[in-house]
């Protein structure tokens, strides 16, 4: 682990694949082998599994476990509580190889809100926007606002967060149209100031 990581002194960071200017907050812990990205912020009663990745730049809020083959890339959001799985049939009884456990991926620039459920095995696609409560059983599209459950698509959000009006084009400057090979949207045009 390198000398710029802040560990709260109730917290455990086993890990030595932390980046730096991360921090992790009272009653967290992060398994060895866990990788932790740069400027991420885990807080109070976090878990970090063996096996799990999180880039830089990801906020983990409160009471969340990132299990084994969970991915989290860059510029995440993690609303409190929410909940991930690994393991599509657990028993008590049945100690499964971690080989057996099925991963999920959240991409980039993505949003899960708090309390939702992410089902193992799927896909939540860049900048995608899960709603608070939602339980996610399947895929979800780059730039899809999914909510409910089991979590349906409501509409399309653009990078900066806002939801999109019919003609795919944001307020903030930022034009999209769908990409059906991917199934979701993919941008057009950027903000005057910056890419999209």
């Amino acid at each position: 682990m390198k000398g710029d990581v802040y560990v709260h002194p109730t917290a455990l960071c086993e890990s030595e694949r932390v980046g730096d200017g991360t921090r992790v907050w009272a009653f967290a812990h992060v398994l060895p082998g866990a990788i932790i990205g740069r400027n991420c912020n885990l807080c109070d009663h976090t878990f970090v599994d063996t096996g799990a990745v999180v880039g830089n730049s990801v906020t983990v809020k409160n009471g969340i476990a990132i299990w084994d083959k969970v991915v989290i890339e860059d510029n995440v959001f993690l609303g409190p509580n929410v909940a991930f799985t690994n393991d599509m049939r657990p028993r008590a009884a049945l100690k499964k190889d971690p080989s057996e456990f099925l991963a999920t991926l959240v991409e980039r620039g993505a949003t899960v809100g708090a309390n939702a459920t992410i089902i193992c095995g799927v896909r939540i696609g860049r900048s995608a926007f899960v709603a608070a409560g939602a339980t996610v059983t399947k895929d979800v599209p780059s730039h899809a606002l999914v909510m409910g459950t089991p979590a349906r698509r409501m509409g399309w959000v653009c990078e900066c967060g806002q939801t999109l009006p019919g003609d795919l084009a944001c307020e903030c400057g930022r034009r999209y149209q769908l990409d059906l090979g991917a199934g979701g949207l993919s941008a057009i045009a950027a903000r005057a100031d910056g890419p999209a």
